[in-house]
């Protein structure tokens, strides 16, 4: 003989209901910050490019308005880049943060760890072009 089981309680539907709610979100943050990733990814190498076809221009004798165009042109989208990423991953921290209380988030989840590694390399290619420049 088989006993029907026991409906869940209002508390544990609730419950349920929170915890789906907030892995939605935390999926979420992390499209979000993998939106960030590629957006400075698009920056920071399209700027990167620019610069170095603007140099190639240069030293081929064409005309730029300015001598340090190369420099400023691929600075102002590199730093744009690096700086999309820093802001895109504040965001991503701040939403972790709203979620504790709700659910545990482990630290090393892909997107962050992208999104870090995207930083470290804006920030290093900002500088590589800045001690060209100097």
């Amino acid at each position: 003989m088989t006993t029907a089981a026991t409906p869940p309680t209002t508390n544990q539907l609730a419950q349920e209901r929170t915890d789906l709610g907030a892995m939605r979100t935390l999926m979420a943050a992390d499209r979000t910050l993998m939106a960030w990733v590629r957006t400075a990814l698009s920056l920071e190498s399209f700027g990167f490019t620019i610069y170095k076809v603007l140099q190639a221009f240069q030293q081929e004798g064409r005309a730029l308005p300015r001598d340090r165009t190369p420099a400023n042109v691929g600075l102002f989208l590199t730093a744009m880049g690096t700086l999309a990423m820093v802001m895109g991953t504040m965001e991503y921290l701040q939403t972790r943060k709203s979620l504790q209380p709700f659910q545990e988030v482990r630290l090393a989840r892909p997107s962050f760890l992208m999104a870090l590694v995207m930083s470290l390399v804006g920030v290093l290619l900002f500088f590589d072009i800045i001690a060209k420049v100097l």
